[in-house]
This record gives structure tokens, C-alpha cells and sequence, in this order.
């Protein structure tokens, strides 16, 4: 693709939900076209794009077909399937490309990214067979969030465990699923930091904001968020670093848990 998509150019976006719907619009006012791929003919981002592609993530064909007619792609959000984006980039470029999101859709490459590179983290233990289990609760302690390592969102995907006992149960009622078994944190408050960065390396990041939740849902953004100046600066900190460790070309979310003593730390 050309360093730059001219006006009148076209973003293809995988996934046609409200962050679709979103960018398609913004991407309007910039005097961008907008092609969305995603399987629901219903799709939120098809009533505002100029083409919507209603097909699976696994039709390589229409995978192709998509790539062909845009300049340049993204995906609206983590649960993405890598193998479809892997298929688009072998037309066009897709920004962040797919090592990136290989790294953001597995709760355990992040969590190991964080930690090679320095970040602080909940305490966590993998989990992909049953033996896994006293190890993690030994590393999490109780009580402890066992999430999926993939396709969990909003509450979904996840149990609380309050006892040993019931890791086991909690496991098999996620499916058996490769998981992390995370400890609870006692957290004062959750931001996050909006970075982008371009392909020439330079970074920019939007203040940090507050997120607010209501039966694990978002139900409100407060920006900026209410936080002491040096712990905003450690939290775009640790928000450009990431995105400059993982060479992202494009938009990253970095979601932490701030701590009553000011301590910040990476939570996805």
C-alpha cells in the first residue's frame, strides 16, 4: 500500500460492531471510504459504511475479495480471528498487524509481555490442564478471577473462586479452556491509556481515562481520569512503551488498576 491513504481512499475494517460503526464514521469525516467485513448481515458498522462484506472470518475467499478492494485494513477489536486477518495480510497491509494481535487476544501473551518487559501485573498462574491448578492458586492466592485465555469480554468468560476447592468446578464449567487463574486486586480506581503510534516510530497518547463499570459492563468514561499527575505520567508511560516494544502501527487501549498507594498495573 502507499505510505499514505489519500482522501477518497478505503480502510477495510474486520468486524462490523459499534467500534466498527465508530471508526467507519470517523474515517468519513477525514474523506475516507470504509469497507466492513463481518459475518451478521445486521452489523452496526454495515448501515455506515460504503460496502459490508457479510461473510465468515474462515471464507478465505471472501477474505481475499475484501482485501483487493481496500488500501489498507485494520480490525475493530481483539476477538478477531488471527487466521483472517493473516489471510488479509497477504493483499494489504492491516494495522496493528497480526503479531499484535496475536499478543492482545491471548491473556497469557499479554501478561508475558507486560512482564518482559518490566510491567507489573496482577499475580497469575496459566492454566491448561487440570494439574496446572495448585501451582496457580499457590502463585494467585484467593480470592482469584479464573479467566479464558481467549475470546472473554465484558464479565464473560471468567468465574471468581474463593476457595480451592472449587478451582476444579470453576475450570470444567469454563470448559476446560486454557485460562489464567488471576488474584483479585484491590484496585482504587481503573484507567486507561489510548496510544497510537505511527510507522515512522513516533507516539502520542491521549490522557489517561477512568472506566466505570456495572456488572463487569463499561457504563461510563470519565476523562480525564481523577488521578495524581505522577501517576498519569506513569501510566502513558507505560502505555507508549508497550506500543513501542510491540512495534503496533495504529491505536492500542491499555487497561490498568491503579492501587490506593499509587502503584499502577497492567490489567489487558
Amino acid at each position: 500500500m502507499a505510505d499514505r491513504i489519500p482522501p477518497g481512499g478505503t480502510i477495510g475494517v474486520l468486524g462490523g460492531g459499534q467500534l466498527g460503526r465508530m471508526t467507519a464514521m470517523a474515517a468519513a469525516r477525514l474523506g475516507l471510504r470504509t469497507h466492513c467485513f463481518d459475518p451478521d448481515p445486521a452489523a452496526p458498522a454495515a448501515q455506515v459504511c460504503n460496502r459490508h462484506w457479510a461473510a465468515a472470518y474462515g471464507d478465505g475467499a471472501a477474505l481475499a475479495d475484501f482485501a483487493a478492494s481496500v488500501d489498507g485494513a485494520t480490525y475493530e477489536f481483539e476477538n478477531i480471528p488471527l487466521a483472517a486477518v493473516l489471510t488479509v495480510e497477504e493483499t494489504v497491509g492491516v494495522f496493528p498487524d497480526s503479531s499484535v494481535l496475536a499478543i492482545c487476544q491471548d491473556r497469557r501473551l499479554e501478561k508475558a509481555e507486560c512482564g518482559a518487559a518490566g510491567h507489573a501485573t496482577a499475580p497469575y498462574g496459566a492454566v491448561s490442564e487440570e494439574g496446572d491448578l495448585p501451582e496457580a492458586l499457590r502463585i494467585a492466592g484467593l480470592p482469584a478471577i479464573l479467566k479464558t485465555a481467549r475470546d472473554g469480554y465484558d464479565g464473560k468468560g471468567q468465574t471468581r473462586i474463593d476457595a480451592a476447592d472449587a478451582a476444579l468446578d470453576a475450570w470444567k464449567r469454563l470448559g476446560g479452556a486454557d485460562c489464567i487463574l488471576e488474584g483479585v486486586v484491590a484496585f482504587e480506581k481503573e484507567i486507561s491509556v489510548i496510544v497510537a503510534r505511527d510507522r515512522d516510530g513516533q507516539i502520542a497518547a491521549y490522557p489517561p481515562v477512568e472506566n466505570r463499570h456495572s456488572n463487569h459492563i463499561l457504563a461510563e468514561t470519565v476523562a480525564p481520569a481523577g488521578i495524581a499527575p505522577d501517576v498519569a505520567r506513569e501510566a502513558g508511560r507505560i502505555a507508549r512503551d508497550l506500543a513501542e516494544r510491540m512495534k503496533v502501527v495504529g491505536v492500542l487501549a491499555v487497561e490498568m488498576f491503579v492501587t490506593a498507594d499509587g502503584a499502577v498495573l497492567v490489567n489487558e
